[in-house]
């Protein structure tokens, strides 16, 4: 068995391949470096075959499975026992795997860990997806140590710890095979974005830990398949913060939560139509009609867990509510939230 196998999944990525491989490859020695092509449509392929044949390993998936379905599909088919879901548009900088895998071995209770991520364009800033470790607030809107909604903090050192966190961001997540698989792998429903918060609640609980390695840096393009401002992106986000709660809240707050969180979600509606963007207004609706659609299958995952005896209480939340603190309070920066 490989200790390590960082396993980037490619899609219509030609560019980054040639840009951040070549790093990746120099600065992970001793790891299986493995790209999955997930249905791409350029010449990716025959890029790998040409510049990385015999430095890395090859999966060819038939069609787009999605961040989630991409990463089952390969998973299964690597024998390691740590996994890096590695983003395609990430610099790596040398030594990025030690400081992390260290921790991991260092607790076995211990089953994700994320590096510091920072901005590829703007490299002493924090990046969107990820940035000093997860968190949820009280009704599961995610944020991070250095970035609240879209305000990024600078990077001054002051996130240089290494600390248990909610969730790992998905651009760049070790984690243990067996809890990967333990877990199920990503829920397909969710296709992309958010998956890894869902990943992630359900190591918390396990009474699994999920960590930050501030130790650890690496540099991330951002918007290398959906842009920020992309419909397509608004629409899965949405969908997916709304079947994360109804998958994973504990009845006594999801009957309020969820009714909270739809309302709001209207409120973002409004206010997209209201600044000119009517795609994104429509991406919210047809999300909130996708979910009602596939209330059924979230139920019956809400059910699967229970009957696994998995428990609800949730570590490192934040009792307050994001929206408030962030758009009536003034609190931009995590230093501001008291948790």
């Amino acid at each position: 068995m490989t200790e390590v196998a960082v396993v980037i999944l490619n899609y219509n990525g030609r560019n980054f391949l040639l840009q951040f491989l070549p790093i990746v490859i120099t600065c992970s020695p001793g790891a299986k470096i493995v790209v999955a092509d997930n249905g791409s449509t350029d010449d990716s392929l025959e890029i790998l075959e040409k510049n990385f044949s015999g430095s890395v390993d090859v999966i060819k998936i038939e069609k787009n499975l999605g961040f989630c379905g991409g990463y089952n599909y390969a998973l299964k088919t690597i024998d390691a026992e740590f996994f890096v879901l590695l983003n395609s548009d990430i610099e790596v900088t040398p030594g990025w795997i030690g400081p992390i895998l260290q921790v991991l071995k260092s607790d076995a209770t211990i089953a994700a860990a994320q590096p510091k991520i920072l901005a590829y364009h703007q490299k002493d800033h924090f990046e969107y997806a990820g940035a000093a470790g997860g968190f949820i607030d009280a009704l599961g809107y995610p944020f991070c140590r250095g970035r609240l909604f879209n305000a990024l903090e600078k990077d001054s050192g002051q996130y240089n710890d290494t600390r248990p966190v909610f969730w790992a961001t998905g651009a760049c997540l070790f984690i243990r095979s067996i809890s990967f698989f333990e877990c199920g792998g990503l829920d397909e429903k969710f296709f992309a974005h958010m998956e890894e918060i869902d990943l992630c609640w359900q190591l918390n609980r396990r009474g699994q830990k999920v960590y930050y390695v501030g130790e650890s840096v690496v540099y991330h393009v951002g918007g290398g398949t959906l842009s920020k401002s992309n419909p397509r992106k608004t629409y899965l986000n949405f969908k997916n913060g709304l079947s994360l709660l109804l998958k994973n809240l504990p009845g006594s707050q999801l009957i309020w939560k969820l009714p909270l969180r739809l309302f709001l979600d209207w409120v973002a509606a409004l206010k997209f139509l209201v600044q000119g963007s009517p795609t994104d207004c429509g991406a919210v609706v047809r999300a909130h009609l996708n979910f009602i659609g596939g209330l059924t299958g979230d139920l019956e995952k809400r059910r699967t867990l229970a009957q696994q005896g998995v428990a609800y209480p949730i570590t490192m939340q934040y009792k307050g509510f994001l929206t408030i603190d962030f758009f009536l309070l003034g609190k931009r920066t995590f230093d501001k939230l008291e948790f």
